[in-house]
């Protein structure tokens, strides 16, 4: 069974940077597509970015293109999400997500992904 564990999360003002991470494990994570979705109260889960499983390519949501960088180390089967200039409206959980798909994809619709962290709360301050 996989399972995804989100570190990293925060307060921070705005303009500032962090680093969020997504530690993998229990099954060949590194064959697949993976992605960070947000989510606000009341709002739809959103796609952030997405990595294929070799990190050749990448993908990204208009809010976040030039501030955000997705990267994986499929060694130690970890995912990262490095946001810089954040924003008051990035505010959100940030989940950490799997695609249990070997079609070399990055969907940006939720329901593609089958498995999910817990998410890791990011705060901006304005």
């Amino acid at each position: 069974q996989v399972q995804l564990v989100e570190s990293g999360g925060g307060l921070v003002q705005a303009g500032g940077s962090l680093i969020l991470s997504c530690a993998a494990s229990g099954g060949p994570v590194s064959t697949y597509t993976m992605g960070w979705f947000r989510q606000t109260p009341g709002k739809e889960r959103e796609f952030v970015a997405g990595i294929i499983w070799n990190g050749e390519r990448t993908d990204y949501a208009d809010a976040v293109k030039g501030r955000f960088l997705i990267a994986r180390d499929n060694t130690n089967d970890i995912l990262y999400l490095q946001m810089n200039s954040l924003k008051p409206e990035d505010t959100a959980i940030y989940y950490c997500a799997l695609r249990w798909n070997l079609m070399v994809a990055i969907p940006s619709m939720a329901n593609e992904y089958e498995y999910w962290g817990h998410g890791t709360q990011v705060s901006v301050s304005s």
